[in-house]
């Protein structure tokens, strides 16, 4: 997903959740500051770089291919943009390494998920904003894996948009291209996308690289091959997908507020969206590369409130001139401290269920700090809190 709906439509789900206006903001620029998490943005501040939430070209590019690299690239896009569906899923054939991959493929509703929200359960406002990242990208990027899989990620000839018509759709076959200077060409259906590689783990084939920006496309519809389907066609239906993701970032913030007692997967809360659905339906159909303008325009009426642009400056300005003992209370300290609770929990359970695509793990808060340096501040956080 894009800004339109990490921002602007978490906005508006917060808002119906019954946040107030400043909380709903908090919220939504740490849903879109997950996409802004990089290496680089932490090193410039001398923030911890294994809070890092997602990676730029650069450094992707830049990445070797060698397994602690793609460990490494597995753990911050498996755990933040590309949710595994089924840890344990069953698959026919192939080897283990395949099967391991098969297995980190996003989706919706899965025990993970739940996982995710509970872990923003009584947290930050910060840590609610990462989950809504989270849960909205499992409707996006279902289908795709966030560990590097020609396998598993690959698009070839045989993929088609399905443009509505009346009652039914017309099929025209999409373009791909890689020509990032050219922007994608909605009226044509051509779409920039990475290059062909040949190698099973080239970072070409990290997530929906290969499909471009397409998936990411609220109005889309489209129809493909996957290898991992057994060549047999898997339609997705975006417009009704990001429903479901609206709907349901309403009822998981509700859990978070506290106005519900439990988190359940397949729930979505159409309830309290309905007075507001045709709007929401017409931003979601609407053929149209960003859709922000439509959905600050929603905002904004919900709550009678201006919503500024996205900025990263109240995460980087105060915590670069906090001093190191009260940067945990900034807002970058608490959305590192959410970033690493994540990253953590959802490593613990690829590593738990067999699968060492993403590192060797160890849940910290029973058995303490050990392996990967990632977590080590998070056992320091429980240490003071045991103390306390």
């Amino acid at each position: 997903m894009q800004i339109d709906f990490h921002y602007y439509a978490t906005y508006c789900a917060a808002y119906l959740a019954g946040f107030s206006h400043e909380e709903c903001m908090e919220i939504c620029s740490s849903a879109q500051f997950t996409d802004c998490c990089s290496v680089t943005l932490l090193s410039g501040i001398g923030a911890p770089l294994s809070a890092a939430t997602t990676q730029l070209q650069l450094e992707i590019m830049d990445a070797k291919a060698d397994i602690l690299s793609l460990q490494n690239i597995t753990r911050i896009w498996a755990s933040f943009h590309f949710l595994p569906r089924d840890l344990s899923a069953d698959v026919p054939g192939g080897s283990g390494l395949y099967k391991n991959k098969y297995r980190l493929i996003c989706g919706p509703d899965s025990d993970l998920l739940a996982a995710t929200v509970e872990l923003a359960k009584d947290k930050s406002l910060q840590a609610a904003g990462i989950a809504m990242h989270v849960l909205a990208d499992t409707w996006a990027h279902r289908y795709f894996a966030g560990t590097p899989s020609m396998v598993i990620n690959n698009t070839d000839y045989d993929f088609f948009e399905l443009i509505p018509e009346g009652d039914s759709y017309t099929e025209r076959r999409v373009t791909f291209r890689h020509n990032p200077s050219a922007g994608d060409d909605l009226e044509k259906s051509i779409y920039t996308n990475t290059v062909y590689q040949f190698s099973e783990n080239s970072v070409m084939c990290l997530g929906h690289g290969r499909a471009g920006h397409l998936p990411d496309y609220s109005f889309i519809r489209y129809r493909y091959l996957p290898a991992w389907a057994g060549y047999e066609a898997v339609v997705k239906d975006n417009p009704s997908e990001y429903y479901n993701a609206f709907c349901q970032m309403i009822y998981a913030m509700r859990y978070l507020r506290g106005d519900l007692p439990a988190f359940e997967k397949g729930v979505y809360d159409t309830e309290t969206a309905a007075p507001w659905e045709k709007e929401i339906r017409w931003i979601l159909t609407k053929r149209q590369p960003d859709a922000s303008a439509d959905w600050k325009a929603l905002g904004e009426l919900l709550s009678g409130q201006e919503i500024p642009a996205f900025d990263t400056a109240p995460f980087t300005q105060d915590y670069r001139k906090a001093d190191k003992a009260d940067r945990d209370e900034t807002v970058l300290g608490k959305f590192i401290i959410a970033a690493l609770a994540q990253k953590s929990m959802v490593t613990n359970r690829i590593w738990k269920s067999g699968n060492l695509l993403a590192g060797y793990s160890v849940d910290y808060m029973q058995e303490g700090f050990r392996g990967l340096r990632d977590f080590q501040k998070l056992v320091e956080i429980s240490l003071m809190n045991r103390q306390k």
